[in-house]
């Protein structure tokens, strides 16, 4: 069933929950010789690998005077020094050596977070340790799937993760922004149904015997040289807490059985998005574009991923503008139409989220980093 979207306004942007699993980095992006600088959810991190390849994830401000460990060097086998007194830190977060002293304080500590290496991603937890359960990170299997192929990138987004979402969760927009590629009227004219449960919203349209757009059009003849004629259009959006969403598209010969199920005369897709806030304004828009065709063309890989480029681009703009509107018009609120369903069921889940810390909605807090704070993250930490 479709459901129906309420017209009462609500706030505009939501502060970004604790206790979840984000992005911090791709892989390949952390090396075991160099530092990494990252602010995720608020807080900066100095990111690193062990020589064994272990990923680290430290506050990035040393114990002593809050000098930024990622400006400093790796040293031994895991530990990182300050840049600015020398004091080492192991991947705990412990401090191992002060060269000004002998004696070490026993309160010489930062905060370390649970990090975790899966699908071609870093993951951090940077709420309660005790909660960070690896296995609820979305599933996003086909990034390293042998049965699926392609590439992405990150977008620096100048807004606030929320927006990002929404325009994930309503694809109507491809209409009027992405005209020229993805976009179609029969989008804004096709039905949607929305379901949900306690940390997922899934949003399925589908639009039958119409006319392949031209991004679609040039993959189905990708497969199938020379391919004329109807198709048949999917697009299953799900998202999954905090904010990752994982996009089933693609397109079909028309009539040929897709919505039943068989999908053998179309070409399909994943469109992989993760979005990690990094302050109220500001995010890291982790994408990529994954096929189960021609697995074995890098071209096609290349050529997708900078098509969904220039679309994403596209998007950047709008959200850009979208975001200073909002704040040139403060006292402006949202107001809803039926297709912002699947994008009020994800804010309601952040909500209830948001409470279950005791933090509301309000705006996004920065972190400051104290003495007494930095001893009880750190002394928290699993397997400190």
């Amino acid at each position: 069933m479709t459901v129906e979207a309420s017209s009462t306004s609500t706030a505009k942007l939501l502060t970004y929950p604790r206790n979840a699993w984000y992005v911090a980095a791709w892989d390949h992006e952390l090396t075991s010789s160099g530092i990494l600088s990252r602010t995720i959810a608020g807080r900066p991190l100095a990111l690193y690998r062990t020589q064994d390849g272990r990923p680290v994830a430290l506050a990035d401000a040393c114990w002593h005077r809050l000098a930024p460990l990622s400006q400093g060097k790796l040293v031994g086998t895991d530990e990182i020094q300050c840049p600015y007194h020398g004091l080492r830190f192991n991947s705990a977060g412990r401090c191992t050596g002060m060269p000004a002293q002998e004696t070490l304080n026993p309160s010489a500590r930062v905060p370390s977070f649970p990090i975790v290496e899966r699908y071609r991603y870093l993951w951090v937890w940077l709420g309660d340790p005790l909660l960070a359960d690896p296995a609820t990170i979305p599933d996003m299997h086909q990034l390293d799937s042998p049965e699926w192929a392609g590439d992405g990138e990150t977008i620096a987004a100048p807004c606030n993760y929320q927006l990002v979402l929404d325009n994930l969760m309503d694809l109507t927009h491809e209409e009027f922004v992405h005209s020229s590629s993805i976009g179609q009227e029969e989008l804004s004219e096709s039905e949607f149904f929305v379901t949900h449960d306690a940390s997922t919203v899934t949003v399925t349209r589908w639009m039958f015997d119409i006319d392949a757009p031209p991004f679609w059009l040039k993959n189905m003849r990708d497969k199938f040289p020379g391919f004329e004629g109807k198709v048949d259009r999917w697009q299953i959006i799900h998202y999954t807490y905090p904010s990752t969403i994982c996009i089933d598209v693609g397109v079909a010969e028309a009539g040929t059985g897709a919505f039943e199920g068989d999908r053998s005369r179309g070409v399909n897709g994943y469109v992989m998005n993760t979005i990690s806030p990094e302050h109220d304004r500001s995010s890291h828009y982790f994408w990529a574009f994954m096929r189960n065709y021609r697995l074995d063309s890098q071209l096609i890989t290349t050529q997708l991923r900078n098509g969904v480029h220039g679309v994403f681009g596209e998007d950047e703009a709008m959200l850009k503008a979208q975001q200073e509107a909002i704040d040139a018009n403060p006292d402006y609120e949202f107001t809803h139409l039926n297709i912002d369903a699947g994008g009020m069921w994800v804010r309601r889940l952040l909500e209830r989220a948001l409470e279950a810390e005791g933090r509301g909605t309000g705006k996004p807090q920065e972190y400051r980093l104290t003495a007494s704070a930095a001893r009880a993250a750190a002394a928290a930490v699993v397997g400190a």
